[in-house]
């Protein structure tokens, strides 16, 4: 695992990006401080922009929508709630002792 930051430089709701074994990890927060880990690169928009993303929920799923074409992408998966035959990378993250640490690519 990987220290990226501590949980208190996420704000709730949002993003940061950090780059992770030569990978850029958009890393999340919500807003009952879960914390999730995907690919930064938003393969619709073909740009590293998801961080800067914004985070909500539809239902019990908690997403990232792009900020360039607006898709959803599931924070635990990665995959996205628009187009089923599209997802991003999501990697292993957890906090411990309010630093937040991201492991390998899961998928």
């Amino acid at each position: 695992m990987t220290p990226v930051c501590g949980l208190d430089r996420i704000d709730r709701e949002s993003g940061v990006t950090a780059l992770v074994e030569g990978h850029a990890v958009a890393i999340f927060r919500t807003y009952d401080d879960q914390v999730f880990a995907l690919s930064n690169f938003d393969p619709f928009g073909r740009a590293g922009v998801l961080a800067r993303g914004i985070v909500g929920t539809r239902g019990d799923v908690s997403f990232v929508a792009s900020p360039l074409h607006k898709q959803a992408f599931d924070l635990r998966t990665g995959q996205c709630l628009d187009d089923p035959t599209v997802s991003v990378a999501s990697y292993e993250v957890e906090v411990r002792d309010g630093q937040v640490l991201v492991g390998g690519r899961r998928r």
